[in-house]
């Protein structure tokens, strides 16, 4: 099957090719939204409280396009697909839709909640940072290890899952040691009445669909991006960490975009402070744990992909550990810092 479909996509002409990569980055998003709105439907009507299913289901389903397209990609044997996917989807997050959602409109930050898990945002993306250095693997120098390729052993993949349930588990206990309002989500649930089986076994074949449109969306859109990037005379590294990484994050966008029209502008800030840890912890750790031989990482990495990914990390961290809102003025500094990274990508 997976033969037949590269054959015809290199038969492609490369307009067609780009109206698939745009069909399935757009069918990427719904599928994530499906599964997502599911998922948080199913929770209220099992009484989970929402601020545990943001802490958890959301950002696990808003995650899942990166985690499906960078395993896929790792056992594929394209580990620049997979981990450009990752580090470039955090650089969108942070930089890209909290930028523009504050730009809409002033984001709400709760003190308490950015001093736990920003530090941890922050954390996670040092030691990505860290096990991405080429020094584990060279021997030689320091300095002289970043003309050298990286590599991310697949036991530090294993780690980084087992970071994965403990960060869930630990977002958990602080949802309830904070005492979050139950009442809301009783409100919400319903009654037996209302049809409440039913609507539990369509959300369950709903989410089901979701998976299924994030997975095949995803076994097209891998080939049908290398097959473009090689045509057009772009490294697969840039395409991942700016074309794929902005389309994966679509779930993201649109749940900010949607929370600040809305006036939930905290629920954006909560959704790409825990995709950021995700996509360390869920998507890295995915892709080098299904990877044998480790998760290579291209030595170009060094010089724009990760140092950007640390400042925009280390600017959101500025900008919301005071507890005070971020405004447009500062929505607008990190959006103007993700459009020079976009144009120092194509320049270097």
């Amino acid at each position: 099957m997976e033969e037949l479909l590269l054959h015809y996509l290199n038969l492609a002409p490369t307009v067609v090719l780009l109206v698939i990569v745009a069909v399935m980055l757009y069918t990427l998003g719904k599928g994530a939204d499906i599964l997502v709105d599911q998922a948080v439907s199913l929770s209220i009507n099992m009484g989970i409280p929402k601020m545990v299913v943001g802490a958890t289901i959301v950002s696990l389903g808003t995650t899942l396009p990166e985690a499906t397209i960078s395993v896929l990609a790792a056992v594929k044997g394209n580990p620049d697909l997979a981990l450009g996917n990752a580090i470039g989807s955090i650089i969108a997050d942070t930089g890209l839709i909290i930028g523009l959602a504050a730009m809409m409109g002033n984001l709400p930050v709760d003190k308490n909640t950015i001093n736990r898990q920003g530090r941890i945002q922050f954390l996670a993306g040092v030691l990505l940072a860290v096990v991405c250095l080429p020094i584990w693997t060279t021997k030689v120098g320091f300095i002289e290890s970043f003309n050298h390729s990286g590599n991310i052993p697949q036991f530090v993949g294993f780690i980084f899952l087992g970071l994965l349930v403990a960060y869930i588990f630990m977002s958990i206990r602080w949802a309830k040691k904070d005492g979050v309002n139950n009442d809301v989500v009783e409100s919400e649930k319903p009654n037996e009445e209302d049809g409440e089986k039913t609507t539990l076994a369509v959300q369950l074949l709903k989410m089901g669909l979701g998976v299924v449109i994030v997975i095949a969306s995803s076994r097209i859109l891998i080939p049908s991006v290398e097959i473009t990037a090689i045509r057009v005379g772009i490294p697969q590294a840039i395409i991942a960490a700016t074309l794929v990484a902005f389309g994966t994050s679509l779930p993201e966008l649109v749940t900010a975009i949607t929370a600040v029209r809305k006036g939930h502008g905290e629920l954006a800030i909560g959704n790409i402070v825990g995709a950021d840890i995700l996509n360390v912890l869920f998507v890295v750790g995915s892709a080098a744990a299904v990877t044998p031989s480790g998760l290579r990482v291209p030595g170009a990495f060094y010089h724009l992909q990760i140092p950007t990914m640390l400042l925009v990390l280390g600017i959101f961290r500025m900008f919301s550990r005071s507890g005070k809102d971020i405004d447009r003025k500062e929505g607008m500094a990190l959006f103007a810092f993700y459009a020079i990274y976009l144009v120092l990508n194509f320049v270097l």
